[in-house]
């Protein structure tokens, strides 16, 4: 079966930086493209960014472009989320999903929760 936990989310001020990991098993990660996505309070999911699987080509969702990077480490079978210059309006429960641009099976995992407020 498929397995995703998200990690590394938090409470940050407008401004800082995290970075989130999304551990996977149960499938060949290494041969699959991966995408997180995020859901606001309240809200519906969002697509935030895919990478194919050897990490060579993302791409980032608007708004987030040149903030958000995404980058793979096959050899655990990792996928993270860089997040700079964070604003409140980034204040989400942030999922990886399998797939390009995939928001199939959005939720199912736990997710990670960023809060982004001074």
């Amino acid at each position: 079966d498929v397995e995703l936990i998200e990690s590394g989310g938090g409470w940050v001020q407008p401004g800082g930086s995290l970075r989130l990991s999304c551990a996977a098993a149960g499938f060949p990660f290494s041969a699959t493209a991966m995408s997180w996505v995020r859901q606001p309070p309240g809200g519906e999911f969002e697509l935030v960014s895919t990478i194919t699987d050897d990490g060579r080509m993302t791409s980032t969702g608007p708004g987030m472009k040149n903030r958000f990077f995404t980058t793979r480490n096959n050899t655990i079978n990792t996928m993270y989320l860089k997040l700079n210059r964070l604003r409140t309006d980034d204040t989400a429960r942030y999922y990886c999903t399998v797939g390009w641009w995939s928001m199939v099976d959005a939720g199912r995992s736990p997710g990670t929760q960023v809060v982004v407020s001074s």
